[in-house]
């Protein structure tokens, strides 16, 4: 039977995982038992690029321009190139560990420019093993043949990205056609290479690329002009993150010469629609569309036709991995930056907790578009249930939810469940600093397998969060990054500067906050973006709230999202960016605290207005709020061994409990009235995270005043708090 559907990830996206679109419309494509191949064009290009058999073909190309001294010494060492490359890639592929020695003993790897930053970074290996140290070595290695590429035969080239600048902001398609009329670059021609032949293996009836970034978008083209050209009898359609903001608009025509489809939104609906009408099972004139745009009288035309609703998150299936290159993902470290190193270091499934954003507010958001406006959550069995299925399909047992921020609540849920059913899984996620995350929320999520979180603090002036729409204050994000911190999860915090209306005491003063929060030890990783107004959000589209002005308000016939403003306070935000990166560099390495801030920048700022101790004094704060008596309570520990004994003190003699607790790194005994270790242990059973059943504290207070008194005297005296730090839970 001959597969009706091919989808592709254009280049280029990841090189440790792949981007999860084309897995997820595969995984719903089964639950309608439509057959379907999908491949990762991104990293199938790479693995021929990066070989001794790509290299030799890089190295034999005719250069018709003066070569830089760094692109001469790399010619020079090509024997170095070629007898290394296969081995690097093995290596970063996971499967010649014992390579790391040999890369770590600088004799190895031929080095150019990118080795250069060595000296800057060499106090940096010291909290890097060797294999990190290696991975690192390996990837500047493979980051100087990228600049040979980029000089000598592609200038386009990028690891992550492939000639983005004609995806970003391309309000007209003028540039980009220009450049689908020239002859196929390098890369151009490996990646059609690797095409055809899938092209004339799978036959596919429907052609489907997802664009999550502007970094696909040429490639993305490129292919389709390809299958057009050779295949015209394919039809061919593209989605994804890239069409969903920048395509909403779409009137050019041109766009249609290469693509007869163009979805907006979720992707499975508009799909399954697409495959009836092409099939030929649906009369032409009964054919509907949902969120597609397509060519009808050489027009551009937006049919959303359908009166179906789009699939429930409970009914779109697992994704689906199959026939991806999981084994051949190369995991790089481009920079020491634990958060970055998570998204470029390892195979991560990739799942979502819920669709959309339970908060939906934050002003500079897309919060009109569906992807964030539709929130729809899956039931905690669900997620797990594709988690254990993903684990066993394919091997890996690392999961990223990409969520836009995964809710408290669900998170608490699929925390207990992965604890119930026994399961050894690692997560991270996306999430927003909620109060909801309490200490003991924080274990809980720890114990689940959880290892990182990702939030945005963005500007860190209660003002501005206000303004934001953000819902948080600094003092909250301080005792939530604080709580995740001690349970042993690492954070990473989104910051922002050059909001509207944002002064330059404000960008200083969030800069201090920054500085007291990794002082502190409560923020791990961080990252500064500059703000960026963009067409669907609340500040594009009623600027003069916020301050701005648009500079047009013309619309382009091809990409719109991102809109040139101009701030009222006609400060100058660039400036900023050096120093306030350089800075974060150094707090995220533990040093430079001492610095006045104005060290960082090069003319000249205001003293800052933050106290000293700011962040010291919001975590000082004492807040003992009673506990809710709907929270759950829970106990992650093991049965406790129960020992009875007589205590005798002054002639009176009264009967007590020693249990003993097994604790992965610790043994540890409390004692007890008798009564009291009978009542514990039995408790401590009932709510065990094994158990299905949940018991709230005012359950467990109800339970213990059946048989005894004073409940509150007992759960605040020494032997509970010491079960607190051990893992009886309050959530």
């Amino acid at each position: 039977m001959r597969t009706e559907i091919f989808a592709i990830t254009p280049p280029f996206t990841q090189l440790n995982t792949p981007y999860p679109a084309t897995a997820y419309i595969k995984g719903f494509l089964n639950t309608k038992d439509i057959r379907a191949t999908q491949a990762d064009l991104g990293i199938e290009v790479i693995l021929v690029l990066f070989s001794r058999k790509g290299l030799i073909t890089l190295f034999n190309t005719p250069i018709t321009k003066p070569l830089s001294a760094n692109a001469k010494r790399i010619l020079a060492l090509k024997s170095e190139y070629l007898k290394t490359i296969d081995a690097v890639i093995h290596f970063l592929q996971g499967k010649n560990p014992t390579l790391a020695l040999q890369i770590c003993g600088d004799d190895f790897l031929p080095q150019a420019s990118r080795f250069a930053q060595l000296e800057e970074l060499d106090w940096a290996f010291g909290t890097m093993g060797t294999q990190d140290k290696a991975k690192h070595l390996a990837t500047l290695y493979l980051e100087d043949i990228s600049d040979y590429i980029v000089e000598c035969v592609d200038e386009n080239f990028g690891f992550s990205r492939y000639a983005e600048r004609l995806g970003r902001s391309a309000s007209s398609f003028n540039e980009l056609y220009s450049a689908l009329e020239q002859a196929p670059s390098y890369i151009d021609q490996i990646l059609i290479s690797i095409l055809k032949e899938y092209i004339e293996t799978v036959q596919p009836k429907l052609f489907l690329i997802s664009v999550p970034f502007p970094g696909n978008l040429y490639s993305a083209f490129r292919c389709a002009q390809w299958v057009k050209k050779h295949h015209p009898e394919i039809k061919i359609s593209m989605g994804g993150g890239f069409p969903n903001t920048e395509l909403r608009s779409l009137s050019d025509p041109r766009v249609f010469e290469f693509f007869d489809f163009i979805t907006l939104d979720d992707g499975e609906l508009p799909i399954e629609l697409l495959i009836q009408n092409i099939s030929g099972t649906v009369p032409a004139e009964m054919q509907m569309y949902k969120r597609t745009f397509l060519l009808e009288n050489g027009a551009v035309t937006y049919k959303n036709d359908s009166f179906r609703k789009d699939y429930k998150q409970a009914d779109v299936g697992t994704p689906d991995y199959s026939g991806l290159l999981l084994d051949k993902y190369i995991s790089v470290i481009e920079i020491v930056n634990p958060m970055h190193r998570m998204w470029s270091d390892g195979r991560w499934n990739k799942l979502t907790m819920a669709h959309g954003c339970y908060w939906g507010k934050c002003t500079f958001c897309d919060i009109s578009l569906d992807y964030i406006k539709v929130y729809e959550p899956v039931q905690a069995k669900q997620i797990v249930d594709r988690i254990e299925e993903l684990s066993l399909k394919t091997g890996q047992n690392g999961f990223h939810f990409v969520d836009e921020a995964a809710p408290p609540a669900l998170m608490r849920e699929v925390a207990l469940e992965i604890l119930r059913r026994g399961l050894a899984v690692t997560w991270w996620t996306n999430i927003r600093f909620e109060k909801s995350f309490t200490a003991d929320l924080c274990l809980l999520l720890k114990a689940s397998g959880c290892i990182a979180v990702s939030g945005g603090l963005e500007v860190a002036s209660d003002r501005l969060l206000k303004l934001i729409e953000k819902g948080v204050t600094v003092e909250q994000v301080a005792r939530v990054t604080r709580n995740f911190t001690e349970a042993g999860i690492m954070v990473h915090a989104y910051l922002m500067y050059g909001y509207p209306t944002q002064t330059i005491q404000e960008t200083v003063d969030s800069l201090e906050m920054v500085r007291q929060l990794f002082e502190a030890g409560i923020l791990q990783s961080g990252f500064w973006h500059q703000f960026a107004m963009t067409a669907h959000s609340p500040v594009g589209l009623y600027p003069e709230k916020f301050g701005v002005v648009k500079e047009t308000e013309t619309i382009g016939t091809f990409a719109n999202n991102d809109i040139n403003y101009v701030d009222k306070t006609g400060i100058d935000h660039n400036k900023f960016s050096f120093g306030l990166k350089k800075s974060l560099f150094n707090f995220m390495h533990g040093i430079c605290f001492d610095y006045e801030l104005q060290d960082w920048f090069d003319f000249k700022i205001p003293r800052t207005k933050i106290p000293s101790d700011f962040i010291e004094g919001a975590l000082n704060e004492d807040h003992n709020f009673s506990t809710k008596p709907t929270a759950k309570v829970v106990w992650l520990g093991t049965k406790p061994e129960v020992d009875f004994f007589t205590k005798t003190k002054k002639g009176n003699s009264w009967e007590m409990a020693s249990l003993i607790f097994h604790h992965k790194k610790e043994t540890f005994t409390i004692q007890t009235s008798k009564n009291e270790g009978i009542w514990l242990s039995v408790i401590l059973d009932k709510i065990s995270v094994n158990n299905e059943e949940v018991f709230t504290f005012q359950e467990v207070k109800n339970n213990y005043e059946s048989e005894m008194e004073n409940f509150e005297l007992f759960w605040y005296a020494k032997p509970i708090n010491t079960l607190r730090e051990f893992g009886l839970l309050v959530l």
